[in-house]
C-alpha cells in the first residue's frame, strides 16, 4: 500500500485539489472540528487552491497525528477499511452509524495511548492473557469494558473509573454526559474513595453541558476533551497522574 493512500502530505495538498477533503475524511474529523483548531479548510475543500505550504504543513501534521492514532490501534491494515471510514464520513444519511463508528474508534484510541505509555515506563507483567485486561507490576489491574469503559482496580476494588464519549454530535451531549455519571456513579457507589474521568469530543460540548458537568463533581472528578488527551502534552501527562501511569 502506497503511504500516500493513507497519509497526507503537504505537496499532495497544494497540487491536487480537494485532497484535504480525502484525509479528513480518513481522519474522521469533521470541518467545525478543523476550524476549532485554527485550520479553516472549508475553502480547499470547495475548489480552492491551497498555495500557502506553512499552512499545509500545519493540516497535514494534525490529520497525520490522528490517522496514526486509528493504524496503531486496527490490528490489520486494509485499504477497504479506509473507503469505509471516508464513506461513513461523506455519507449524510449515514451521520448516525459514523458517529457511533467514530465513537468506538475514539474508545480504540485512547486505550491504545494508555497501554503505550504502560509499556513505555514498563508497568505490565507478563501475566497478560486476556486482551481485556492488564496485570500491572504494582499489583492493580485495568481491565477495558463497559461501564465504566476502562476501571482501573487494587484488590478487586475499583480505584479509578474512565468513560470515554466519542459522539460529536451536540443534540446528544447532554444524552451522553447523564450516561457518563450513572455508570461513573456505580463506581462511587462500589468505593467512594475512586477517582473518576470522563473524556468527551471538545466539538460536542455546549456551555449546559458544561454545567452539568460542574453540578456533579463529585461524581465526575475531572474531564477532559479527546483532543486535550491526544495532542496537549500537559493534558496527557495530567491524566497519566490522575490514573497513576
Amino acid at each position: 500500500m502506497k503511504p500516500v493512500i493513507v497519509f497526507a502530505h503537504p505537496q499532495v495538498l497544494i497540487n491536487i485539489l480537494c485532497s484535504v477533503s480525502y484525509y479528513r475524511m480518513l481522519a474522521m474529523v469533521s470541518q467545525k472540528s478543523m476550524s476549532q483548531f485554527g485550520l479553516s479548510i472549508i475553502r480547499y475543500e470547495q475548489g480552492s487552491s491551497l498555495t500557502d505550504e506553512l499552512i499545509a504543513i500545519e493540516i497535514y501534521q494534525h490529520l497525520n497525528k490522528i490517522i496514526s492514532y486509528l493504524v496503531e490501534a486496527d490490528g490489520q491494515i486494509d485499504s477497504r477499511e479506509f473507503n469505509i471510514w471516508r464513506g461513513m464520513a461523506a455519507g449524510a444519511q449515514a451521520q448516525g452509524s459514523w458517529q457511533n463508528i467514530k465513537g468506538n474508534k475514539i474508545e480504540i484510541i485512547i486505550r491504545g495511548l494508555l497501554e503505550r505509555r504502560l509499556n513505555e515506563r514498563r508497568l505490565v507483567t507478563n501475566e497478560n492473557l486476556d486482551a481485556s485486561t492488564i496485570n500491572l507490576l504494582d499489583g492493580r489491574v485495568i481491565i477495558f469494558a463497559d461501564e465504566p469503559d476502562i476501571g482501573i482496580y487494587k484488590d478487586e476494588k475499583i480505584i479509578a473509573a474512565v468513560e470515554i464519549k466519542g459522539g460529536i454530535d451536540r443534540a446528544g451531549i447532554l444524552e451522553r454526559i447523564g450516561a457518563a455519571i450513572k455508570s461513573l456513579s456505580r463506581a462511587k457507589t462500589i468505593n467512594s474513595e475512586s477517582i473518576t474521568v470522563l473524556i468527551l469530543q471538545g466539538v460536542s460540548i455546549t456551555q449546559q453541558a458544561i454545567d452539568d458537568l460542574n453540578n456533579h463533581q463529585l461524581i465526575v472528578n475531572h474531564w477532559f476533551t479527546v483532543e486535550e488527551v491526544l495532542e496537549n502534552n500537559q493534558k496527557q501527562k495530567q491524566l497519566f497522574a490522575i490514573l497513576d501511569i
